[in-house]
């Protein structure tokens, strides 16, 4: 079953020059799927329109059987906020909440699961991200790959449909960046979530189960994960 299919398409960026020209791909329900390409090839805005905070200039881009560039600004925010998970390179943390409060965010503005429950689901991913010890700590007082680690957790922290991911392991060690591969992919196959990264990492894309070239604005063909290593 197809969780995402986009037609022919296109994103004109501000200077009037493509950004993403008429790209057509789709992603399977309950995937581990990668874009893969140089800086400014367009990854990011193919994430950042999948997830509703940008609308294609043309062209159809179909996410959980809705048109997501028909969506006005609030029922973006809405479709966004019931199905979509995001990991971001800047991180995005509140910097006035803790790491413990950041995690449970998202489960009372979007979610308002009962204190219980939302108890229970962000110490169990606190656990799995190895930040018990700073549970505690605002992010002005954790490191760069602490603050992803928490990033994470955050995104994972309604149990989404889809999360999307730029460069998820950039900032962090091999192990912890090993862990967190591990729990993503043990995510996606307890609750089938859909996992959609850019990435470098060769760790994502071992463990990817289809890599998208993209290049100047295109989304070229489907890259066998083997071949990354050739």
């Amino acid at each position: 079953m197809e969780l995402i299919r986009a037609v022919d398409l296109v994103k004109t960026g501000e200077i009037e020059v493509p950004a993403i020209r008429g790209a057509d791909f789709s992603v399977a329900t309950g995937s581990f799927v990668s874009f893969v390409g140089p800086s400014g090839s367009g990854k990011s805005t193919l994430l950042n329109m999948i997830g509703c905070l940008d609308r294609p200039t043309s062209g159809t881009l179909t996410v959980l059987d809705t048109d997501v560039g028909a969506l006005d600004r609030r029922a973006a925010a809405d479709f966004r906020g019931k199905h979509i998970g995001f990991v971001f390179q800047d991180f995005n943390l509140i910097p006035v909440l803790t790491v413990y409060e950041n995690i449970e965010y998202p489960l009372i503005m979007v979610q308002n699961w009962p204190e219980e429950k939302r108890r229970r689901q962000v110490m169990r991913l606190i656990e799995a991200v190895d930040m018990l010890p700073q549970a505690h700590k605002r992010p002005d007082q954790i490191s760069g790959g602490q603050k992803q680690r928490v990033a994470i957790a955050r995104a994972l922290a309604t149990n989404p449909q889809l999360v999307l991911a730029d460069e998820p392991t950039a900032n962090l060690d091999r192990e912890t960046a090993s862990r967190i591969v591990r729990l993503m992919k043990k995510m996606r196959d307890e609750l089938g979530t859909t996992f959609l990264f850019s990435t470098h990492d060769p760790r994502i894309m071992d463990e990817a189960e289809v890599l998208f070239g993209v290049e100047d604005g295109r989304v070229r063909r489907s890259i066998q994960p083997e071949a990354t290593h050739v």
